[in-house]
Order: structure tokens, then sequence, then C-alpha cells
């Protein structure tokens, strides 16, 4: 019994963990910082960035806080959570 409450317990932690990552606001971007934005996407998605002019596109389609998101993330993981 004390193992299986070990387990709900770890269980709870980690999904309060993650809702509170999930919810997480971030400052907004203008999209008139479009340029540093897709800069800063690139080099956290590496190799596996799409065309400069697709981010730019994507960037002025963003909401502020989308490009705030991007602009927070330091892996692609974290990039993919952002729209």
């Amino acid at each position: 019994m004390k193992i299986f409450n070990s387990i709900i317990l770890r269980l709870g932690l980690i999904t309060s963990i993650l809702i509170m990552q999930g919810c997480t606001s971030y400052d907004p971007i203008s999209v008139k910082e479009c340029k540093k934005v897709v800069k800063h996407a690139q080099k956290v998605l590496g190799k596996m960035s799409p065309p400069y002019k697709d981010l730019l596109k994507s960037c002025k389609e963003a909401t502020d806080t989308e490009r705030g998101c991007i602009m927070a993330a330091k892996k692609m993981g974290q990039i993919t959570q952002c729209s």
C-alpha cells in the first residue's frame, strides 16, 4: 500500500509541474521584432529550421504572446509548444 501511495503522489507532482509549465505567460513581443524572433528561432531549431521567409511570415501572423514564447524557448521542443 505504501508503494501505491508513493506512486500516486509522484504522478500527482509530475502532473502539477506539467500543468504549471503549460500555463506560463510570456512577455509580449511586437510584430516589429520579428527579425529578432526569426533569428532566435533559427538558432534554436538549427538544421531543422524552415527557410527565413517562411519563419518571417509565420512570425507576422503570430500573436504577441506566441512571439514571446518563441523568444523564451531554449530547446526545439519548447518552440513547438508556442502555438
